[in-house]
């Protein structure tokens, strides 16, 4: 009970970084129908960024804040020169393309920061919480309730504000959204700055707990494309609970098993997903039809 008790801890906390990935990748898909293939690199950025403030001597809510600024900058700008000029292509292209820029901001990253490992100080000083045989390290808490703070304030602005609702709009029709007067140039930028800042939190979050790389945006980003395709591609909860399914399988197909079949098991799972249930197994629950 103490070893299950303990995966599903570290499942939920891995999970959780997935999960605000998996947003991203589902904002900038249902809004723009472009699938950012960069969108892990500013996780890589947010987190380089902020120990690069941080270690300069900026108090860390500082560093945090400027970080995000950052990442969310630079996604606007990626949106703004790379993707806005060729949204008239074809999917394949744009696909090809968000490849480019991750390729190009990884290699920004390693220029700016190198290649040795670098560490942010944990988020929450606390002494381990040991609960039902399990030692839980405060900072997956503090993960976990983020990415449930993210989804209310995500709710609240989707559906409650103007900008929220046009994005919406955008998300449905685009069409449609444009004869009714919205800028769905603008919303494409939003959505772009959105999900970078949602990536560079991801980064900020789970670096106390590894170390950050200039490569380390690939992985994650992959998995949280994982998640959102097997937990419904038009829905930000089913992508959410698709990127804690995915970190659990992570964990336990690593402890039971081993960490070498981890990512094929994964993998594996998503295959079977896209056999059965093309739309996501959460589709149904979303609402959305193909």
């Amino acid at each position: 009970m103490e070893l299950l008790m303990q995966y599903i801890v570290t499942g939920l906390t891995v999970g959780s970084i997935y999960a605000l990935l998996a947003i991203g990748f589902v904002t900038i898909y249902n809004i723009t129908g472009i699938l950012n293939f960069a969108q892990g690199e500013f996780a890589m950025i947010g987190a380089l960024t902020c120990i690069t403030f941080a270690n300069a001597g900026l108090p860390i809510s500082a560093s945090i804040i400027l970080a995000i600024l950052i990442s969310a900058t630079i996604g606007l700008i990626v949106e703004r020169t790379a993707i806005r000029h060729a949204r008239n292509t074809t999917v394949i292209i744009l696909i090809i393309i968000t490849i480019g820029v991750s390729t190009f901001l990884k290699g920004m990253g390693l220029i700016i920061w190198g290649t040795n490992p670098k560490q942010l100080a944990p988020l929450i000083k606390m002494e381990p919480i040991h609960f039902m045989g399990a030692v839980i390290n405060p900072q997956s808490i503090f993960i976990f309730i983020v990415l449930l703070i993210l989804l209310a304030v995500l709710y609240v602005f989707f559906e409650k504000t103007y900008i929220g609702s046009a994005l919406r709009a955008c998300e449905k029709n685009q069409r449609a959204a444009k004869l009714m007067g919205i800028n769905t140039s603008t919303m494409s930028a939003l959505a772009f700055t959105l999900a970078a800042a949602l990536g560079a939190i991801a980064g900020i979050l789970i670096t106390p707990i590894t170390d950050a790389t200039y490569e380390m945006g690939f992985l994650i980003g992959v998995k949280g494309f994982v998640g959102m395709v097997i937990g419904g591609m038009h829905s930000i909860p089913g992508a959410v609970a698709g990127a804690l399914i995915v970190g659990l399988l992570e964990t336990f197909s690593g402890g039971f098993i081993s960490t070498f079949y981890s990512d094929a098991i994964t993998f594996l799972v998503l295959i079977l997903v896209l056999f059965f249930k093309p739309n996501g197994i959460f589709a149904r629950a979303s609402g959305e039809r193909v």
